[in-house]
């Protein structure tokens, strides 16, 4: 009989080890109700508000967005800065924006314009 009291003692041994029936004291509690709260908050700020997963991938999509923006405004500006150049340098681009926009023409040359008959008129 007491061989059988030593083995329901060692059960019983076993079970408090779980952690299941011992009972934390009050300061244990406190620090691990503290540090669920650190981890809640700090799970809110990963998924919600500013700085968030969604919130980053939003800003990255906004820049990807930008910089395609700002390499087409690039392509234009160095396109505009090539045709200032032209314009600086000689008189040939001035002259052609002067016939094609203005309609002029120079001293001694004769304009003419030729006008197509719309297709379904004949």
């Amino acid at each position: 009989m007491p061989a059988s009291k030593g083995k329901s003692s060692a059960s019983n041994h076993q079970g408090n080890a779980t952690g299941l029936t011992r009972q934390l004291s009050p300061g244990r509690q406190i620090v691990l109700a503290l540090l669920a709260l650190l981890f809640l908050g700090l799970q809110a700020r990963l998924w919600f508000g500013e700085g968030s997963l969604r919130h980053v991938a939003m800003l990255k999509k906004d820049v990807a967005v930008l910089k395609q923006s700002n390499a087409k405004l690039a392509e234009r500006n160095q396109l505009m800065a090539a045709d200032v150049n032209d314009l600086k340098r000689g008189t040939e681009a001035v002259e052609e924006i002067a016939r094609k926009d203005l309609g002029m023409v120079r001293t001694g040359e004769t304009f003419f314009l030729i006008l197509e008959q719309p297709r379904g008129a004949e």
